[in-house]
């Protein structure tokens, strides 16, 4: 790679070098969505207790995610601050030090999709049916996630040094290969065996490990800013301290959304399934507008990461401003899209009348939040940029443990499932709140002292 390219991310005018790196993760991230909602559908065709035991599993592939995603995050922050401070040895270190990780991350998921996802399913349900369906279909996706840990890793790699191509193709091939398998492996298609959400989670392994092998072949062959080579490789543990300064707080934060969701589908459950499938419904759905958000975000944090290790304030604030605004805005057509279309959205996945009405005013409340959230997810992507990720923690705990579910419990309590959506409301409100407080406080102690 040319040293212009290299440096493009300091140089390139920031609002085209934002979209530019933006838009192939917004698209690779929407067609992720999309593998959701299809993946979801031909779950719900098969059976309703399978859906049902796929709403309930929710929470463990969230942690997956989360343990996957958050180490990415903080590979991403730390390659990208040291080639902003022209510390190229480092960041290549950096990397090297987090594909090992990432076969730390698949042993672990290993271990406890052997041993705990029939306790995990027992304890949120009595139904034996959804237990069995639950546990089948996580156990193949925990202990074969080996393909997902480095696929996201390496891909959050490549992002880190400003390259959103690669790992675009990445999540394309893999994610449209899992839509393609799907039916072909839950009913039986073209003399398949019909193995039901089985074969659910074996297309999502399928596509998950060739989307691994096109990110080793991207990283390691095609990229050419940075070099990793494994010869006489050990840990390090002062690079791994570094990356989980970031990556910690970026995986509990998306673990607490696990958290959230296995308390809630345990105060929705005392109203039926329905209530749980909405819920499920609802996470299906939103991933279509906060996916593309993540996107938009993905190709921002470089771009703050580079700015900030160079010292560059203005281009910092230039970023950030061109984020909010366009995460406001896809939220914006999201709150539009959720008030206008709830029925339809949520006969997508069940035509069950009791489902319907509990989903669409749970929609409409729902999507209330969704322009607050765009400023605290932009806010989140600056603060991991920089390196202070234990605030992005802090306002994830605030909006989903300290507010949402306490207030999901009350209204429970006080009036019926109906009332129990207005608390994601009152999480947003209050985060936001602390969020703008961090962000002014950032700004004072860091940023305009760059």
């Amino acid at each position: 790679m040319s040293e212009k390219q290299e440096n493009k991310m300091g140089t390139k005018p920031v609002v085209p070098l934002i979209i530019g790196m933006s838009l192939p993760a917004i698209l690779s991230m929407t067609v992720s969505a999309l593998y959701n909602v299809v993946d979801s559908y031909f779950v719900a065709g098969y059976s309703t207790d399978a859906f049902t035991a796929l709403s309930i599993a929710f929470p463990l592939q969230m942690i997956m995610v989360a343990i996957g995603v958050g180490t990415g995050v903080g590979i991403n922050s730390l390659v990208s601050r040291r080639l902003g401070e022209g510390k190229k040895e480092e960041a290549e270190q950096a990397a090297r030090n987090g594909i090992f990780l990432a076969v730390c991350s698949w042993f672990l998921m290993l271990l406890i999709g052997a041993f705990f996802s029939r306790p995990f399913f027992e304890m949120t349900t009595s139904d034996t049916a959804v237990v069995n369906y639950g546990v089948v279909y996580i156990r193949i996706c925990m202990m074969a996630s080996l393909g997902a840990f480095m696929q996201m890793i390496i891909e959050k790699t490549l992002q880190a040094t400003g390259n959103m191509i690669l790992p675009m193709c990445s999540q394309l091939i893999g994610c449209i290969l899992n839509i393609i398998l799907d039916p072909i492996l839950i009913y039986g298609y073209f003399g398949a065996p019909r193995m039901g959400i089985a074969g659910a989670a074996l297309a999502t392994v399928i596509g998950q490990w060739i989307g691994m092998f096109f990110c080793i072949y991207a990283f390691f062959v095609r990229q050419k800013l940075i070099h990793v080579s494994f010869r006489g490789f050990r840990p390090d543990i002062r690079i791994i301290k570094n990356i989980y300064q970031v990556g910690v707080p970026s995986i509990v934060m998306q673990s607490i959304t696990s958290f959230m969701v296995t308390l809630m589908n345990l105060i929705l459950i005392q109203f039926g399934k329905p209530a749980v499938n909405v819920l499920g419904i609802y996470f299906k759905l939103q991933s279509f507008i906060f996916m593309p958000v993540f996107g938009l975000n993905q190709g921002l944090m470089p771009v703050l990461g580079y700015n900030f290790g160079a010292r560059l304030k203005n281009r910092m604030k230039q970023a950030l401003a061109t984020g909010m605004i366009g995460a406001g805005a896809l939220m914006a057509f999201g709150t539009v899209i959720f008030h206008v279309f709830p029925n339809q959205l949520i006969q997508i996945f069940s035509p069950d009348e009791a489902t319907v009405a509990i989903g669409v005013p749970a929609l409409r409340i729902i999507s209330l939040c969704f322009v607050p959230a765009a400023i605290g997810i932009t806010s989140s992507t600056l603060f991991q940029a920089m390196g202070m990720g234990v605030r992005s923690l802090i306002v994830s705990l605030v909006r989903q443990l300290i507010f949402l579910l306490p207030s999901a419990f009350i209204l429970a309590r006080l009036g019926g499932e109906h009332y129990v959506w207005y608390s994601f409301v009152i999480g947003e409100v209050f985060s936001l709140i602390l969020c703008i407080c961090f962000l002014l406080d950032a700004n004072r102690r860091v940023i305009r002292n760059l």
